[in-house]
């Protein structure tokens, strides 16, 4: 599993690439979350669409990661799923969990328009 972590418009993008499914990178993904959340960076969008393949253990690791973001009152939201994950997700039923988007752009959007909202 790789990722990268770049910073956008207040969010944290978060590119995978290649294979999504497990290992010990998941641990390190989960330190990096922590790390994120202790910078007070809590809106989260995992960038898949440079992922091949993704496992159970790869949807896993992108559960932790949302239930992490928001138990510290965060999201972390998908953004780039090609035809295979997104079947995966509906087949899974995660489709109704996860809020999911087209490109990186919709989904730090999606957290600026709700920052909005909030402020009315």
């Amino acid at each position: 599993m790789n990722y990268s972590i770049d910073e956008r418009y207040n969010c944290v993008v978060i590119e995978f690439s290649g294979n999504l499914r497990g290992g010990p990178d998941a641990t390190k993904f989960n330190e990096d979350l922590h790390e994120l959340i202790d910078e007070g960076k809590k809106e989260i969008v995992a960038d898949l669409s440079s992922v091949k393949f993704m496992n159970s253990s790869g949807l896993g690791i992108l559960i932790g990661g949302m239930t992490t973001m928001r138990n510290a009152g965060g999201d972390l939201r998908i953004a780039g799923a090609n035809q295979r994950i997104e079947s995966l997700l509906m087949i899974t039923k995660l489709v109704t969990v996860f809020k999911s988007f087209r490109t990186v752009e919709e989904a730090v959007e999606s957290y600026q328009e709700e920052g909005v909202k909030e402020e009315e």
